[in-house]
């Protein structure tokens, strides 16, 4: 398979273990960069032998060689230059969320639609053999039916600067952490009758930050009448990451479902016996690559598509609304 060529739109700390690392396993070509500080697109390039730098994430997307964009900057900023590479033609690789709500979700989805690339949005987890061994217990009723999935995603506060706590960036504990929370619910939806349906949200706002999210708590139901929680925080002591998935038979427990390669067991209990699984610590991110370069190349269907992204800004929105917040607003910046 030829190497899938990509351009990176910033120079984010995320980028090295996200797509730098994955591409130089695959065998991907990182062609060009550019960042808004050229010398740090310039250190950032000579680090990690991105082959050229632009003077703009215009000029990346421009860039003839370059097929396919991978997009890590701030939040707010997802959308406008997702749709932006969209219309250059490219294919998208997108980190989460891949739009500040449901309305410009549409708007992306709608531009996917008319020019035909590949648009990926980046719940690297999805792709992970933890993940999937959870989906194949349900699938085979090793759990029995399904009845509950508990997802925490919670963490230290970020520094007062950091862009993840600014509402025009499209900021807040939701948008940064919980989002992987509420798509693990609907990822789980197949086995509970279809998607979940939001029941109450319950949030708080960061001290002199209105409208920003610190934590926000939802239970969902699903049609067959499981139910779900999740729990978000970026002002917590400690990291927890963790996914539980209850039947009428047992459970599973996945103490890291996001990292799993810093932690790739899966915790399973049923009536008669207790035993863990390990599934492989090798990168979700890898995984992921190799899934955006197979539907590039091959046309391999995609799990977290425009669609996707889009029911999962919708249950955000939902889940913002309810708690007396307002959706994240389109990044002006």
């Amino acid at each position: 398979m030829e190497p899938l060529r990509i351009g990176i739109l910033g120079a984010a700390r995320i980028a090295g273990r996200a797509i730098v690392e994955p591409a130089q396993l695959t065998g991907a070509r990182l062609v060009a960069v550019a960042a808004r500080d050229a010398e740090r697109a310039e250190a950032f390039a000579a680090e990690h032998q991105v082959e050229r730098v632009h003077a703009s994430y215009q000029d990346v997307l421009d860039d003839p060689e370059v097929e396919a964009i991978y997009n890590p900057l701030a939040n707010g900023l997802h959308g406008p230059w997702n749709l932006r590479a969209i219309a250059a033609g490219k294919h998208v690789l997108t980190e989460k969320p891949s739009a500040s709500n449901a309305e410009e979700a549409v708007q992306v989805r709608d531009a996917v639609r008319e020019h035909g690339v590949v648009f990926m949005e980046a719940f690297h987890y999805a792709y992970h053999p933890v993940m999937r061994r959870l989906q194949e217990l349900l699938a085979k009723g090793e759990l029995g039916d399904l009845q509950h999935v508990e997802a925490t995603m919670v963490m230290p506060p970020p520094p007062d600067a950091d862009p993840r706590w600014s509402l025009p960036l499209a900021g807040g504990a939701v948008m940064d952490v919980g989002c992987y929370a509420i798509h693990a619910q609907r990822m789980l939806a197949q086995y509970a009758g279809g998607a979940p349906k939001l029941v109450s949200a319950r949030a708080g706002e960061r001290k002199r930050l209105p409208g920003v999210d610190e934590w926000l708590n939802a239970d969902l139901e699903f049609p067959s009448g499981a139910t779900g929680a999740v729990r978000t925080s970026m002002a917590a002591e400690s990291v927890d990451f963790s996914l539980k998935v209850v039947g009428t038979r047992g459970e599973a427990f996945a103490p890291f479902f996001v990292l799993p390669h810093n932690d790739d067991r899966v915790i399973v209990t049923t009536k008669e016996d207790t035993w863990v699984e390990h599934l492989g610590t090798r990168s979700s991110y890898t995984y992921q690559l190799e899934a955006f370069a197979g539907a590039v190349r091959n046309g391999a269907p995609v799990l977290t598509d425009a669609d996707d992204a889009l029911a999962t800004m919708e249950l955000i929105d939902a889940c913002y609304r309810d708690a007396g917040m307002v959706p994240r607003p389109v990044s002006t910046i």
